[in-house]
């Protein structure tokens, strides 16, 4: 269970976040709705352990992250833009959690084809990145980010540069996969219609709050 406890965020004399506190449950997805520029991808990089808070305080399963670096954080960030590794192949842009992990190269292997099925992709491991179309991408994004069995996902406006049939199809086939593999997730969107397909609940976020 995810627990964000009044979390505040201050870029000058703004305050980008004020007290915000939500909380996401076990196998839950929680959309997190509103406009662009108002702190929701702020919030997300709090949580990831990216930015530190001004006040307030990220726990997960009961412990306080506080002190604990983003790679110990077992929290997983799914950005808008893919930033996968172009030097890298398919396979390997999945695998690379697995790898910093210290996991072994048959259960890297075992892992990669695993999530290679589930968004679609069998086949692609070989496939360079800077090949795929922008569905593909995501997919593979989206697989590279559950690659290392994350307690929680953080999805921020994955599904952002698509056409809308692709989109729509892209969302239903995200929330499939959430709902397969139990993945608890926080999803930043603007899209009133994104956060319905693919979130349990959705929280409006305005004005810094929740």
């Amino acid at each position: 269970m995810l627990d964000v406890r009044d979390v505040r965020v201050r870029f000058g004399d703004r305050d980008v976040l004020r007290d915000v506190s939500l909380r996401v449950d076990d196998h839950e997805v929680v959309a997190l709705l509103g406009p662009s520029g108002i702190g929701k991808s702020t919030l997300l990089r709090v949580v990831a352990g990216l930015l530190v808070p001004d006040a307030g305080s990220v726990w997960l399963d009961g412990t306080d992250l506080t002190d604990v670096p983003p790679h110990r954080r077992r929290i997983g960030l799914m950005f808008q833009d893919e930033q996968l590794f172009p030097h890298l192949d398919v396979a390997a842009n999945i695998g690379f959690g697995p790898r910093m992990a210290g996991a072994d190269r048959a259960s890297i292997t075992r892992r990669v084809e695993t999530l290679l099925a589930l968004v679609g992709l069998e086949g692609f491991g070989g496939r360079r990145v800077t090949t795929l179309s922008g569905g593909e991408a995501k997919r593979v994004a989206l697989a590279r980010a559950l690659a290392p069995e994350p307690a929680v996902l953080l999805l921020d406006e994955p599904l952002t540069g698509l056409d809308r049939e692709l989109h729509d199809r892209l969302a239903v086939d995200l929330a499939t996969v959430l709902r397969d593999t139990g993945t608890a997730a926080l999803l930043v969107t603007h899209d009133h219609d994104e956060a319905a397909v693919i979130a349990h609940r959705t929280e409006v976020f305005t004005g810094g709050t929740v």
